[in-house]
C-alpha cells in the first residue's frame, strides 16, 4: 500500500520591504495590520483562538487565522494544547515575541494623547489599559501582583523591580499582565479610565492621584504601603 504523502508545509509569505535595515526587517514581521494587536493580547498570557477573536473586535476569522500562522512561522508565537481537564489549544508568545513589549509600551505612550475623546464606535476592554498604565508604575520598588479595577473590568499587572520595563530577556516568557482578577494580589487599586489615561499621558503621577483620592489603594502589604506613599 503506497504511503500517503503529507501535506506540504505552508510557505512563509514572501512579502518584504527588501531593505537591509533593522526597522524594515522588523516591519517585515510585524508590520501587517492586526499583528501588533495580537501581540498585545498575548502579552497577558496564553489565549484561545476564540478569546483572541472576542477581544479583537473588527478582525475577521480568516485574517486572525492567517496572522497567527504567520506569527508561528516567524517565531513570534507558538500553539500548544493544554493538559486535561482543559485540553484547549492556546497561542502564546515566544521569547522573541515577548521582546516586543517595549515596542508596544512605547506605542501606547505615543498614542495616549490621541485618546482625549472616545468615539461612539470605539470598543473597549479593561486590559487594554494595562500597557499605558505600566509606564506609570515603573518606579515601584516592591515586587508583586497588582490588581487593577476599572468600571470596564479588572486585570492584574506584575510590577516592581525586575517586573518593570523594559522586560529582561531572561524573564520574557512571563506574562506582564493578566485577564480578570488575580487569585492573591499583593495590592489592589481602583480608578476610572480617565485617570488611567491621565497617568499614561504624564498629566499626573500615581502618587498625586492616590493623594487626591482619584486612585483608591486596597491591601495591607508592602506593595500597598508603597502605593500609598508610606
Amino acid at each position: 500500500m503506497p504511503r500517503q504523502q503529507q501535506p506540504a508545509a505552508r510557505p512563509v509569505r514572501r512579502r518584504s520591504y527588501d531593505q537591509f535595515d533593522a526597522t524594515a526587517r522588523a516591519l517585515d514581521s510585524v508590520g501587517d495590520r492586526w499583528t501588533l494587536l495580537i501581540v498585545r493580547e498575548l502579552l497577558g498570557g496564553p489565549r484561545r483562538y476564540t478569546d483572541l477573536h472576542a477581544d479583537l473586535p473588527g478582525v475577521s476569522t480568516d485574517v486572525l487565522a492567517s496572522r497567527l500562522k504567520d506569527m508561528e512561522q516567524t517565531g513570534l508565537a507558538l500553539r500548544r494544547k493544554l493538559p486535561p481537564p482543559s485540553a484547549a489549544t492556546v497561542y502564546e508568545l515566544t521569547t522573541r515575541g515577548h521582546g516586543l513589549l517595549p515596542v508596544l509600551a512605547a506605542l501606547a505612550e505615543w498614542g495616549a494623547p490621541a485618546l482625549a475623546e472616545r468615539r461612539p464606535t470605539d470598543a473597549v476592554r479593561a486590559h487594554w489599559f494595562a500597557l499605558p498604565l505600566l509606564g506609570a508604575l515603573t518606579g515601584l520598588t516592591r515586587e508583586g501582583v497588582l490588581e487593577v479595577r476599572l468600571e470596564e473590568g479588572e486585570f492584574h499587572l506584575r510590577v516592581g523591580g525586575a517586573a518593570g520595563l523594559p522586560l529582561p530577556a531572561a524573564e520574557a516568557v512571563a506574562a506582564v499582565y493578566g485577564y480578570g482578577p488575580a487569585d492573591r494580589p499583593d495590592a489592589r487599586i481602583v480608578l476610572d479610565a480617565e485617570v488611567c489615561l491621565e497617568l499614561a499621558r504624564g498629566g499626573a503621577t500615581l502618587a498625586e492621584a492616590v493623594k487626591d483620592g482619584r486612585v483608591e489603594v486596597l491591601g495591607e502589604g508592602p506593595l500597598a504601603a508603597e502605593l500609598r506613599g508610606a
